[in-house]
């Protein structure tokens, strides 16, 4: 069965004439499209008055004005907290989206920086990383309240959102070496508190480059292994008619029919509804954190902000940044990940354990990357496959262990 080619997005030459006009930002000297991910454009945008990032929202799902201003709200209040983000601009009017030709964008400062993979980072750093994700999901609770929520437990809310009693005792934000940090608040982080909207079945996430299914619903009772036995059988079928077969899909039909045979044995395990939910950053992955030098400089890439199970958010950034080639992950590394991450964010190891359970069965659910490949034609997570497929069958024979990395 050919595959058919995924069309390529059209070039898009932003309006910067129009753009920079509503901006004190000068006059644009050069445009360079940066690495294109999924849902956005960016543009290295060099002016008369300096550097800056141009991001065009494109994406129907994230590219309402309303949904990038509350991303905008989002990371200014996280700044004045002191947490690395780059914040838009302002434009003249005060606003910080500008719409052109029913376009909409943003003109963010220009952070220089690189990517770092879990490999690339020290025990210490591990540590630092862990803390951070913590710091935004606590400063993220205290500047985007949500409505509704009762206590589960200590430090853990439920029922719609994050605590909005902000007097609580610790639950103000930290900074990455767990100190206490200074706050914040605006009469908009109240609004945020009534317009905020619960997530909901059906809601979809496109990765850039991670290794989670972007069809996942982070909030449901897990995925239900009769719909994963149909897909399985309905991606064998979409494999055996490929002509030519090649490696991809001797490697496809061995993972599926691996995986048919373990979710056989461990069908009895799906979990219940999620835990504590908060806002998150919701894709918090390694090309998504900008690092200078040893620190990390900026977190990037807000489109996917909303409220979600927080402590799954750290154990699938855990499972990006720390798996090896070979579908491992690094466990002593994970471990002191998770520690800084629950002591910045207020978790506990039961919150944790529950997150491991259910990023596993999603993970053991999951077959994004092969619909792409067979159903769409789309190629472009086919080098992630080996190492994401690799993965499930690891952590499955090593369930203890990982949950063990990150509740110990």
């Amino acid at each position: 069965m050919p595959r058919s080619p995924v069309p390529p997005l059209k070039p898009h030459a932003p309006p910067l004439g129009a753009l920079l006009r509503q901006y004190a930002a000068g006059s644009a000297l050069a445009c360079d499209p940066v690495d294109q991910g999924l849902l956005n454009r960016g543009y290295r945008l060099r002016t008369t008055r300096g550097r800056y990032f141009l991001k065009h929202h494109f994406d129907p799902e994230t590219a309402a004005p309303e949904a990038i201003a509350r991303q905008h709200r989002a990371t200014q209040r996280l700044a004045a907290l002191g947490v690395p983000v780059a914040p838009p601009l302002p434009a003249h009017d005060g606003r910080t989206v500008a719409v052109v030709g029913g376009h909409a964008y943003a003109l963010h400062p220009w952070i220089e920086g690189r990517h770092r993979h879990g490999a690339q980072l020290t025990a210490e750093q591990c540590g630092r990383l862990g803390a951070l994700l913590g710091v935004v999901h606590a400063s993220l609770e205290r500047v985007m309240p949500v409505q509704g929520c009762r206590r589960t437990e200590k430090g853990a809310w439920a029922g719609g959102g994050a605590r909005t009693d902000e007097s609580a005792p610790g639950i103000g934000p930290h900074t990455p070496d767990g100190r206490a940090a200074s706050t914040h608040h605006d009469t908009a982080a109240r609004a945020d508190s009534a317009r905020a909207q619960k997530p909901h079945a059906g809601h979809r996430t496109t990765r850039n480059s991670e290794i989670t299914s972007p069809d996942a619903d982070p909030v449901d009772s897990g995925a239900d292994p009769a719909t994963t036995f149909a897909l399985i059988d309905d991606l064998l079928a979409r494999v055996r008619r490929h002509r030519p077969a090649d490696s991809f899909d001797e490697l496809a039909r061995h993972r599926l029919l691996e995986r048919r045979a373990l979710l056989e044995q461990h069908v009895g395990r799906r979990p219940p509804h999620g835990g504590p939910v908060g806002w998150v950053h919701g894709d918090f992955h390694p090309f998504n954190l900008l690092y200078r030098g040893d620190a990390p400089a900026a977190i990037v890439d807000w489109d996917r902000l909303g409220v979600k199970p927080r402590a799954e958010e750290a154990v699938r950034a855990a499972a990006i940044f720390f798996v090896r080639p070979a579908g491992t992950l690094d466990l002593p590394k994970v471990r002191a990940y998770a520690r800084a991450y629950r002591r910045t964010a207020g978790a506990t190891p039961s919150e944790l354990a529950a997150a491991v359970h259910r990023v596993w069965w999603e993970r053991l659910n999951d077959f994004w990357m092969l619909r792409w490949h067979y159903e769409r034609g789309d190629t472009r997570a086919d080098p992630q496959f080996p190492a994401a497929s690799a993965l499930v069958v690891w952590w499955t024979r090593e369930y203890d262990a990982v949950c063990d990395a990150f509740v110990g």
